[in-house]
């Protein structure tokens, strides 16, 4: 494993993140494809045992059944002050007024709810899950500089929307002395690179760290493009992610793939890792092997021919992966 600087702060990171949606109590989420707890345990202390330090949740996934698995694992397996700890808010919760967004009154409920089901007392990474419409960010941003300065949050973050909404709240933060943002959770892939046009530049030039979701596209980059999982038979999201005119970027990582004698996921996780501004994607992992691919990417050095030849075929999206 390697390690680096979360953008410009001094928090080290591992390049590689694990994505905490993969198990829960299928009940209280909606996913019935996910892991139940001794799975998701075994997971997380391999992850561990990789040298994965970072390990991203959010309030949503599947009821808040994510964070419970989740926080019960890390703290039988690693001591607190070794791994870096995120979780989301935005999305609802429960029913009623304050049960879902990113107002004051939201914010200041979900963080205590999520620190308790974490089994901690703070979270190293606090991220704003996407855009409140309804909110001021003004209102957002100092509630969140709140959550830090009461020591519940050490950095803030955010996660998928357009570049101007993200300079404006940085902007704001700025205007009233509060906590910027200090990494981005955005949809960025083989087959999705609508954010290289501003988002990308935007987090390069302010210094903010890049964590992908979806680095291997719902995993539409690591097999035969007509193949289908138990996931992608229920994922009505996913499915408006991509398109048929994708299949011609997922047979040429196929062909890299096959040439290098390693799976397609080593490929498409290499060739992320080696885009400027990325830090640490974030992966997802149901079965031992994908987090011994997504390990093992890390060491995978793509030629400038190859990775010319991965990126050639890409043809522009509309903007996708924001609601």
């Amino acid at each position: 494993m390697r390690y680096t600087n979360l953008g410009s702060t001094g928090l080290e990171v591992s390049v590689l993140t694990l994505g905490c949606m993969s198990w829960g109590d299928p009940a209280r989420g909606g996913h019935p494809w996910v892991l139940d707890e001794d799975a998701g345990r075994s997971v997380i202390k391999d992850a561990l045992e990789a040298g994965v330090t970072v390990f991203d949740t959010a309030n949503v996934y599947s009821g808040g059944s994510s964070e419970e698995i989740t926080g019960r694992a890390l703290n039988d397996f690693a001591r607190r002050e070794d791994v870096v700890l995120a979780t989301k808010v935005h999305g609802r919760m429960r029913p009623g007024p304050n049960g879902a967004g990113l107002s004051r009154a939201a914010i200041m409920t979900e963080i205590d709810h999520s620190l308790r089901r974490l089994g901690t007392d703070y979270v190293d990474l606090y991220q704003i899950h996407r855009w409140d419409p309804h909110t001021p960010i003004e209102e957002t941003m100092e509630a969140l500089h709140d959550v830090v300065k009461a020591g519940k949050a050490r950095y803030i973050g955010a996660s998928s929307m357009y570049a101007w909404q993200f300079a404006k709240a940085q902007h704001a933060a700025d205007l009233g002395g509060w906590t910027r943002f200090v990494s981005m959770q955005n949809h960025y892939n083989l087959i999705y690179r609508e954010e290289e046009r501003e988002m990308l530049p935007l987090c390069e030039d302010m210094g903010v760290g890049v964590l992908p979701w979806s680095p291997l596209a719902r995993g539409r980059l690591t097999r035969e493009w007509d193949a289908t999982t138990a996931r992608t038979e229920t994922d009505e999201f996913g499915s408006s992610l991509y398109r048929d005119e994708d299949r011609a970027i997922v047979e040429t990582v196929g062909r890299v793939a096959e040439r290098r004698e390693v799976p397609r996921a080593q490929v498409a996780l290499a060739w992320l890792m080696a885009q400027p501004g990325v830090t640490s994607p974030i992966v997802g992992v149901t079965k031992p092997h994908h987090l011994h691919d997504a390990v093992a990417a890390v060491d995978l050095e793509l030629s400038d021919e190859e990775l010319e030849e991965l990126g050639a075929g890409y043809l522009p999206h509309a903007v996708a992966g924001h609601r």
